[in-house]
């Protein structure tokens, strides 16, 4: 990745990401698209009607991922009353964990009904399998650059 620290609006003492905001939320959104086609992903969620809400506290970032019989789609709006919510407090925190490969849960806060997390989970780790593979190359299904 060639940009530099300078995009990131709101952070300029974190040398990680090294991308803007806009940016971070079209590679989330990459991944997300990515962990839906997932087949695992798919079988586990084929009979969960869920809405959980995903966070990263300190850049206000949220965005609402419905599992749908099988189906994810995302929307930037909060929803209400998600049955689940995921929190990360770092942005930076987050992406260093994906990146390295790290335990996706190691720093998540779980709120809500644990069979919804039961559910989730799947999409948790296929979410960030795909979010590593967008860090590493951050381009969509067209080659257009999401940075």
């Amino acid at each position: 990745m060639n940009p530099t620290a300078a995009n990131v609006q709101g952070n300029a003492d974190l040398a990680f990401p090294s991308f803007s905001k806009r940016a971070a939320r079209r590679m989330i959104q990459r991944a997300f698209v990515l962990a839906g086609r997932d087949r695992n992903v798919r079988q586990h969620t084929r009979s969960a009607r869920i809405a959980t809400l995903w966070v990263l506290e300190d850049w206000e970032f949220d965005w609402t991922v419905i599992l749908d019989r099988g189906r994810v789609s995302i929307e930037r709006r909060p929803v209400k009353r998600p049955d689940l919510t995921l929190t990360w407090p770092s942005a930076a925190g987050f992406f260093r964990l994906i990146e390295a490969g790290g335990d996706a849960e190691a720093e998540i806060k779980r709120e809500g009904d644990p069979a919804a997390w039961a559910k989730a989970r799947p999409l948790l780790h296929a979410f960030c399998a795909s979010l590593r593979e967008v860090l590493a190359d951050p381009v969509d299904e067209n080659g257009v650059s999401l940075v």
